[in-house]
């Protein structure tokens, strides 16, 4: 289990391990960042669940017609990599590089509220999943909406007053 360097930091989820590759103990990932092969931009990668998470260091990783591949220290073989599949990869808020202005990571609207623009409180943002659709937000309040997380549904994104601005409505 690791702890980390600030009360504020979080662990944010970047990936997933979902199979083995070959006999040397690789593993295939399936990366949420886009584009995908920005997973691979950091040397050490948490993987594991939440609250179970182990310091990891990436060998070697590449972006194949495959997908995402990645050499873990410690694998060795297909067995060890197979025990591996399933876990989330992760790394440290504090860790990713800061967005540009006018940009956000997904992950900082997790808990923030979300208000329609006539100013209703819809909820809380739980969290973001992808769909055929594209991405939506999920916000639980007396209801949960799954919002389509799009340009022409964002009115205002306000970090600092923990806030997001949705065209929406709580009826809807």
């Amino acid at each position: 289990m690791t702890t980390p360097a600030q009360a504020s930091d979080r662990i944010v989820i970047l990936g997933k391990i979902v199979g083995t590759f070959g006999i040397k103990g690789w593993v295939k990932i399936k990366s949420y960042t886009e584009p995908v092969e920005n997973i691979l931009g950091y040397e050490v990668w948490k993987v594991g669940k939440p609250d179970q998470w182990q310091s990891t260091i990436v060998e070697e990783a590449r972006v194949t017609d495959k997908g995402v591949l990645a050499k873990l220290k410690g694998l060795e073989s297909p067995e060890e990599a197979r025990l591996k599949v399933g876990l989330e990869i992760g790394v440290w808020r504090s860790e990713m590089p800061p967005p540009a202005p006018g940009e956000y990571y997904l992950s900082d609207l997790e808990g923030i509220d979300a208000v329609s623009a006539s100013g209703e409180l819809l909820g809380r943002v739980d969290h973001f999943r992808s769909t055929p659709g594209g991405t939506v937000v999920i916000v639980r309040g007396e209801q949960e909406h799954w919002i389509p997380f799009v340009k022409d549904r964002i009115v205002k994104v306000e970090l600092d007053a923990r806030r997001i601005v949705l065209d929406w409505s709580a009826d809807w």
